[in-house]
Protein backbone atom coordinates (compact mmCIF):
# COMPACT_ATOMS: atom_id res chain seq x y z
CA UNK A 1 0.00 0.00 0.00
CA UNK A 2 1.43 3.23 -1.09
CA UNK A 3 1.76 5.91 1.45
CA UNK A 4 1.51 9.57 0.33
CA UNK A 5 4.39 11.57 1.50
CA UNK A 6 3.70 15.05 2.61
CA UNK A 7 5.01 17.71 0.31
CA UNK A 8 7.75 19.86 1.78
CA UNK A 9 7.09 23.47 2.55
CA UNK A 10 10.07 24.49 0.49
CA UNK A 11 8.78 23.02 -2.71
CA UNK A 12 5.34 24.45 -1.98
CA UNK A 13 6.73 27.91 -1.72
CA UNK A 14 8.54 27.55 -5.00
CA UNK A 15 5.35 26.42 -6.65
CA UNK A 16 3.32 29.40 -5.39
CA UNK A 17 6.00 32.18 -5.56
CA UNK A 18 4.45 35.34 -6.99
CA UNK A 19 5.81 36.69 -10.23
CA UNK A 20 6.59 40.42 -10.03
CA UNK A 21 6.54 42.33 -13.32
CA UNK A 22 8.11 45.77 -13.28
CA UNK A 23 6.78 48.14 -15.92
CA UNK A 24 8.45 51.53 -16.41
CA UNK A 25 5.93 54.30 -16.85
CA UNK A 26 7.13 57.02 -19.19
CA UNK A 27 6.08 60.48 -18.05
CA UNK A 28 6.42 63.12 -20.69
CA UNK A 29 7.78 66.32 -19.21
CA UNK A 30 6.70 69.66 -20.49
CA UNK A 31 8.92 71.03 -23.23
CA UNK A 32 11.57 73.35 -21.74
CA UNK A 33 13.70 75.11 -24.32
CA UNK A 34 16.41 77.79 -24.20
CA UNK A 35 14.98 79.67 -27.20
CA UNK A 36 13.90 82.62 -25.04
CA UNK A 37 17.49 83.08 -23.91
CA UNK A 38 18.63 83.45 -27.51
CA UNK A 39 15.84 85.95 -28.21
CA UNK A 40 16.72 87.92 -25.09
CA UNK A 41 20.41 88.00 -26.05
CA UNK A 42 19.48 89.26 -29.52
CA UNK A 43 17.33 91.98 -27.96
CA UNK A 44 20.12 93.15 -25.62
CA UNK A 45 22.60 93.19 -28.52
CA UNK A 46 20.22 95.25 -30.66
CA UNK A 47 19.65 97.76 -27.85
CA UNK A 48 23.39 98.10 -27.28
CA UNK A 49 23.93 98.74 -30.99
CA UNK A 50 21.10 101.30 -30.97
CA UNK A 51 22.53 103.28 -28.06
CA UNK A 52 26.01 103.07 -29.58
CA UNK A 53 24.58 104.60 -32.78
CA UNK A 54 22.94 107.39 -30.77
CA UNK A 55 26.24 108.10 -29.01
CA UNK A 56 28.13 108.25 -32.31
CA UNK A 57 25.57 110.62 -33.80
CA UNK A 58 25.71 112.88 -30.77
CA UNK A 59 29.51 113.01 -30.50
CA UNK A 60 30.18 114.17 -34.09
CA UNK A 61 29.79 117.67 -35.47
CA UNK A 62 27.53 118.61 -38.34
CA UNK A 63 30.35 118.62 -40.90
CA UNK A 64 31.41 115.05 -40.09
CA UNK A 65 27.80 113.83 -40.18
CA UNK A 66 27.37 115.38 -43.63
CA UNK A 67 30.50 113.54 -44.80
CA UNK A 68 29.19 110.23 -43.46
CA UNK A 69 25.84 110.81 -45.18
CA UNK A 70 27.60 111.45 -48.49
CA UNK A 71 29.61 108.25 -48.03
CA UNK A 72 26.48 106.12 -47.70
CA UNK A 73 24.80 107.88 -50.61
CA UNK A 74 27.59 106.65 -52.89
CA UNK A 75 26.43 103.80 -55.20
CA UNK A 76 28.53 101.03 -53.64
CA UNK A 77 26.61 98.31 -55.51
CA UNK A 78 28.31 99.39 -58.72
CA UNK A 79 31.70 98.78 -57.16
CA UNK A 80 30.84 95.34 -55.80
CA UNK A 81 28.63 94.00 -58.61
CA UNK A 82 30.82 95.15 -61.49
CA UNK A 83 29.40 96.28 -64.80
CA UNK A 84 30.36 98.91 -67.34
CA UNK A 85 30.43 101.64 -64.73
CA UNK A 86 33.35 100.00 -62.95
CA UNK A 87 35.86 101.54 -65.34
CA UNK A 88 34.05 104.85 -65.72
CA UNK A 89 36.43 107.42 -64.24
CA UNK A 90 33.66 109.98 -63.99
CA UNK A 91 31.96 107.83 -61.37
CA UNK A 92 32.13 108.84 -57.70
CA UNK A 93 34.07 105.65 -56.91
CA UNK A 94 37.51 105.57 -58.43
CA UNK A 95 38.89 102.06 -59.08
CA UNK A 96 42.56 101.15 -59.02
CA UNK A 97 45.39 103.27 -57.67
CA UNK A 98 43.78 106.62 -58.48
CA UNK A 99 42.69 108.50 -55.37
CA UNK A 100 40.17 111.23 -54.67
CA UNK A 101 40.85 113.16 -51.46
CA UNK A 102 40.06 111.25 -48.33
CA UNK A 103 39.00 107.89 -46.99
CA UNK A 104 39.77 104.45 -48.35
CA UNK A 105 37.85 101.21 -48.67
CA UNK A 106 39.52 98.04 -49.85
CA UNK A 107 37.65 95.37 -51.78
CA UNK A 108 39.17 91.94 -52.43
CA UNK A 109 37.87 89.80 -55.30
CA UNK A 110 39.81 86.54 -55.42
CA UNK A 111 43.50 87.49 -55.56
CA UNK A 112 42.79 91.00 -56.86
CA UNK A 113 42.73 93.85 -54.37
CA UNK A 114 41.30 97.16 -55.45
CA UNK A 115 41.35 100.40 -53.50
CA UNK A 116 38.43 102.78 -53.66
CA UNK A 117 38.72 106.27 -52.23
CA UNK A 118 35.81 108.40 -51.25
CA UNK A 119 35.66 112.14 -50.76
CA UNK A 120 34.41 112.74 -47.21
CA UNK A 121 35.44 116.40 -47.07
CA UNK A 122 32.41 117.74 -48.92
CA UNK A 123 30.41 117.98 -45.71
CA UNK A 124 33.12 119.98 -43.98
CA UNK A 125 33.45 122.31 -46.94
CA UNK A 126 29.69 122.83 -47.06
CA UNK A 127 29.63 123.65 -43.34
CA UNK A 128 32.47 126.17 -43.74
CA UNK A 129 30.74 127.82 -46.68
CA UNK A 130 27.48 128.04 -44.74
CA UNK A 131 29.27 129.54 -41.74
CA UNK A 132 31.11 132.10 -43.86
CA UNK A 133 27.83 133.08 -45.53
CA UNK A 134 26.28 133.51 -42.07
CA UNK A 135 29.13 135.77 -40.93
CA UNK A 136 28.97 137.82 -44.14
CA UNK A 137 25.25 138.30 -43.56
CA UNK A 138 26.01 139.43 -39.98
CA UNK A 139 28.58 141.91 -41.35
CA UNK A 140 25.98 143.36 -43.72
CA UNK A 141 23.42 143.60 -40.91
CA UNK A 142 25.90 145.47 -38.71
CA UNK A 143 26.80 147.89 -41.50
CA UNK A 144 23.11 148.51 -42.21
CA UNK A 145 22.44 149.09 -38.51
CA UNK A 146 25.31 151.58 -38.33
CA UNK A 147 24.12 153.47 -41.41
CA UNK A 148 20.52 153.53 -40.20
CA UNK A 149 21.33 154.76 -36.68
CA UNK A 150 21.84 158.47 -36.12
CA UNK A 151 23.96 157.69 -33.06
CA UNK A 152 26.25 155.26 -34.88
CA UNK A 153 26.58 156.78 -38.35
CA UNK A 154 28.69 159.70 -37.05
CA UNK A 155 31.21 157.18 -35.65
CA UNK A 156 31.61 155.12 -38.84
CA UNK A 157 35.24 156.18 -39.19
CA UNK A 158 35.99 154.58 -35.80
CA UNK A 159 34.36 151.26 -36.65
CA UNK A 160 36.18 148.65 -38.71
CA UNK A 161 34.34 145.41 -39.58
CA UNK A 162 36.09 142.69 -41.57
CA UNK A 163 36.28 138.90 -42.03
CA UNK A 164 39.48 137.20 -40.83
CA UNK A 165 40.63 133.59 -40.59
CA UNK A 166 39.16 133.55 -37.07
CA UNK A 167 35.72 134.93 -37.87
CA UNK A 168 34.04 138.33 -38.03
CA UNK A 169 36.11 141.07 -36.37
CA UNK A 170 34.62 144.34 -35.13
CA UNK A 171 37.14 146.97 -34.01
CA UNK A 172 36.14 150.16 -32.20
CA UNK A 173 39.09 152.56 -32.27
CA UNK A 174 40.00 155.83 -30.63
CA UNK A 175 40.19 158.98 -32.69
CA UNK A 176 42.48 161.89 -31.88
CA UNK A 177 39.78 164.11 -30.42
CA UNK A 178 37.21 161.39 -29.74
CA UNK A 179 38.47 158.63 -27.40
CA UNK A 180 36.30 155.71 -26.31
CA UNK A 181 37.36 155.92 -22.64
CA UNK A 182 38.32 158.57 -20.17
CA UNK A 183 42.07 159.18 -20.16
CA UNK A 184 43.91 156.37 -18.34
CA UNK A 185 40.59 154.87 -17.20
CA UNK A 186 38.13 152.10 -18.02
CA UNK A 187 35.17 154.52 -17.85
CA UNK A 188 33.33 154.50 -21.18
CA UNK A 189 32.27 157.65 -22.97
CA UNK A 190 28.47 157.93 -23.46
CA UNK A 191 28.76 157.53 -27.25
CA UNK A 192 30.87 154.38 -26.78
CA UNK A 193 28.08 152.94 -24.63
CA UNK A 194 25.61 153.62 -27.47
CA UNK A 195 27.88 151.92 -30.02
CA UNK A 196 28.33 148.79 -27.89
CA UNK A 197 24.65 148.46 -27.03
CA UNK A 198 23.65 148.78 -30.68
CA UNK A 199 26.14 146.05 -31.63
CA UNK A 200 24.99 143.78 -28.78
CA UNK A 201 21.46 143.60 -30.15
CA UNK A 202 22.70 142.32 -33.54
CA UNK A 203 25.25 139.70 -32.44
CA UNK A 204 22.58 137.41 -30.99
CA UNK A 205 21.42 136.59 -34.53
CA UNK A 206 24.23 134.01 -34.89
CA UNK A 207 25.10 131.10 -32.55
CA UNK A 208 28.86 131.78 -32.64
CA UNK A 209 30.86 132.48 -29.49
CA UNK A 210 32.50 135.88 -28.94
CA UNK A 211 36.00 136.93 -27.92
CA UNK A 212 36.75 140.38 -26.43
CA UNK A 213 40.20 141.97 -26.52
CA UNK A 214 41.37 145.31 -25.13
CA UNK A 215 44.35 147.22 -26.60
CA UNK A 216 46.35 150.31 -25.67
CA UNK A 217 49.02 152.29 -27.45
CA UNK A 218 52.70 152.20 -26.42
CA UNK A 219 52.42 155.13 -23.99
CA UNK A 220 53.27 153.79 -20.50
CA UNK A 221 50.49 154.01 -17.93
CA UNK A 222 50.92 157.05 -15.67
CA UNK A 223 49.76 157.32 -12.07
CA UNK A 224 47.92 154.91 -9.87
CA UNK A 225 49.40 151.95 -8.04
CA UNK A 226 52.86 150.80 -9.02
CA UNK A 227 51.67 147.35 -10.13
CA UNK A 228 48.94 148.73 -12.46
CA UNK A 229 50.00 148.98 -16.09
CA UNK A 230 48.64 148.98 -19.64
CA UNK A 231 48.03 145.23 -19.27
CA UNK A 232 45.55 145.73 -16.45
CA UNK A 233 44.07 148.81 -18.15
CA UNK A 234 43.43 146.97 -21.43
CA UNK A 235 41.76 144.08 -19.58
CA UNK A 236 39.57 146.43 -17.53
CA UNK A 237 38.49 148.23 -20.71
CA UNK A 238 37.64 144.93 -22.43
CA UNK A 239 35.52 143.92 -19.42
CA UNK A 240 33.77 147.30 -19.36
CA UNK A 241 32.94 146.89 -23.06
CA UNK A 242 31.67 143.34 -22.40
CA UNK A 243 29.27 144.61 -19.74
CA UNK A 244 27.80 147.17 -22.14
CA UNK A 245 27.33 144.52 -24.83
CA UNK A 246 25.38 142.47 -22.30
CA UNK A 247 23.33 145.54 -21.40
CA UNK A 248 22.56 145.87 -25.11
CA UNK A 249 21.07 142.35 -25.15
CA UNK A 250 24.02 140.06 -25.95
CA UNK A 251 23.76 136.80 -24.02
CA UNK A 252 26.33 136.43 -21.25
CA UNK A 253 27.07 132.79 -22.18
CA UNK A 254 28.24 133.76 -25.68
CA UNK A 255 31.54 135.10 -24.32
CA UNK A 256 34.44 132.66 -24.53
CA UNK A 257 37.43 134.98 -24.00
CA UNK A 258 37.96 138.42 -22.43
CA UNK A 259 41.64 139.44 -22.51
CA UNK A 260 43.86 142.49 -22.40
CA UNK A 261 46.88 142.68 -24.72
CA UNK A 262 48.16 146.18 -23.85
CA UNK A 263 50.34 147.35 -26.80
CA UNK A 264 51.55 143.86 -27.84
CA UNK A 265 49.34 143.78 -30.98
CA UNK A 266 49.41 147.25 -32.51
CA UNK A 267 46.94 148.24 -35.22
CA UNK A 268 49.38 150.86 -36.59
CA UNK A 269 52.81 149.31 -36.10
CA UNK A 270 54.42 152.27 -37.88
CA UNK A 271 53.24 154.63 -35.16
CA UNK A 272 53.03 152.87 -31.77
CA UNK A 273 51.51 156.00 -30.19
CA UNK A 274 48.72 156.39 -32.75
CA UNK A 275 45.18 156.71 -31.28
CA UNK A 276 44.01 153.86 -33.53
CA UNK A 277 46.11 151.46 -31.42
CA UNK A 278 43.75 152.14 -28.51
CA UNK A 279 40.84 149.93 -29.42
CA UNK A 280 38.43 147.18 -28.47
CA UNK A 281 38.27 144.10 -30.73
CA UNK A 282 35.20 141.90 -30.81
CA UNK A 283 35.63 138.64 -32.72
CA UNK A 284 32.60 136.53 -33.59
CA UNK A 285 34.52 133.27 -33.83
CA UNK A 286 34.08 130.62 -36.50
CA UNK A 287 33.75 126.95 -35.47
CA UNK A 288 37.46 126.13 -35.95
CA UNK A 289 38.67 129.05 -33.83
CA UNK A 290 36.05 128.38 -31.19
CA UNK A 291 37.09 124.72 -30.96
CA UNK A 292 40.79 125.56 -30.70
CA UNK A 293 40.21 128.26 -28.09
CA UNK A 294 38.08 125.89 -26.01
CA UNK A 295 40.60 123.02 -26.17
CA UNK A 296 43.94 124.70 -25.55
CA UNK A 297 42.81 127.76 -23.60
CA UNK A 298 44.72 129.98 -26.01
CA UNK A 299 44.00 133.58 -26.85
CA UNK A 300 42.44 134.32 -30.22
CA UNK A 301 44.99 136.27 -32.26
CA UNK A 302 44.20 139.51 -34.05
CA UNK A 303 45.35 138.33 -37.47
Amino acid sequence: MAVDRPTSRKSDKKKHKPIIVRRTKLVKKTHQSGTWKIAYADFVTAMMAFFLLLWLLGSNDEARLRGIAKYFQTPLMVAFAGGPAMTDQSNIINVGNNSIEEGAAQVKTGAVEETHRFDLSDGRRDAKRAERARLLELKQNLEQAINASLNLSQFKDQLLIDITTHGLRIQIMDKKNRPMFDLGSANLKPYTVDILREIGTVLNSVPNKVSMTGHTDATPYQGGAGNYSNWELSLDRANAARRELVSGGLYEEKFLRVVGLASSALFDAGDPFSPSNRRISIIVMNAKTEREASMDGGVVSEE
